[in-house]
């Protein structure tokens, strides 16, 4: 997917795992399936879990995780990760890495959820406790800054799919829902606390309800807007409407959701759509919500 990605396999995640914790020397290693683009899964045993960085990139998200979830993790109404271990560069590996507690469930799919309503409430209780979180030193979040800063990047990217008729995308229309969303207010009261990226990938459930979020990466504080992603990347409009009812999003903060979310959508289409096909099976979905959706 990247270039630069570490070329992981089970034998050398055995190594690590047991080099840092002889504890769990022995126990099966193995490659779990995901969609994810920067780091790699590994089950580890049947209660535990292994991710790696492939790219140097994700590795300053690991430091991060370390002193956030512990922190967040009480506050928060769904399970977050647990760090178990903290692992470090060996055997040629080059970058920190992570142990977690296993959480089941399953990623939700769009246009496969069985109760999207009660999911739309389940995520907007999520946001909203991480909306009131207060603790202190918070970082900036990815992704939690002005819209227009992501302005050049959206547009390369349109101009990218314009030359791939194959997609289909109207690029004209989503070019009008941009620049839409950059005309819209800027937030003009304090951060607040953020995800700042729930994809479907970082989601999961059990029995059609929330049971965790995962991958806190990009976690920190900014624009409440970056965490309304899942309204086009995972809701049907019904459950949309309920995300955003739950979450009493004002007009400016929804058209600036929903630039942020076509703006990721179509970065991601043009970059995955060889490599990926979860992402941009993803990206198209949220570029058909947000045109069916449009109100300019």
């Amino acid at each position: 997917m990247h270039h630069g990605m570490f070329p992981l396999d089970d034998a050398l995640v055995r190594r690590l795992v047991a080099a840092r914790f002889p504890r769990w020397a022995g126990l099966p290693v193995r490659r779990w399936p995901s969609g994810g683009t920067v780091n790699a899964m590994y089950r580890l045993g049947e209660d535990m879990v292994v991710r790696l960085p492939l790219v140097r990139s994700g590795a300053k998200d690991v430091a991060l995780e370390h002193r956030w979830l512990p922190r967040l993790a009480s506050l928060l109404p769904t399970a977050v990760p647990e760090v178990l271990g903290a692992g470090e560069p060996a055997e040629g590996y080059p970058w920190p890495w992570s142990v977690y507690r296993w959480l089941p469930g399953e990623p939700p799919r769009a246009g496969d959820l069985r109760a999207p309503v009660a999911l739309a409430e389940d995520l907007a209780g999520f946001v909203t406790a991480m909306r009131s979180v207060t603790l202190p030193d918070a970082p900036k979040a990815h992704r939690g800054g002005p819209l227009a800063a992501l302005d050049a990047e959206t547009r390369s990217a349109i101009e990218q799919l314009r030359g791939i008729p194959e997609e289909g995308v109207d690029c004209d229309a989503v070019t009008a829902v941009w620049e839409h969303a950059l005309r819209a207010p800027v937030w003009a009261g304090p951060p607040v606390w953020l995800h700042a990226d729930l994809m479907p990938g970082n989601l999961l459930v059990d029995r059609d309800r929330l049971s965790a979020v995962l991958d806190f990466g990009c976690v920190g504080a900014g624009d409440p807007a970056c965490d309304l992603f899942p309204a086009w990347n995972l809701l049907p409009p019904r459950a949309r409407a309920v995300f955003r009812a739950a979450l009493d999003v004002d007009d400016a903060t929804w058209v600036r959701g929903r630039g942020r979310t076509l703006s990721q959508a179509l970065i991601a289409l043009p970059y995955y759509r060889e490599t990926n096909s979860a992402m941009a099976a993803n990206a198209r979905h949220v570029i058909r919500s947000v045109l069916a959706e449009d109100q300019r």
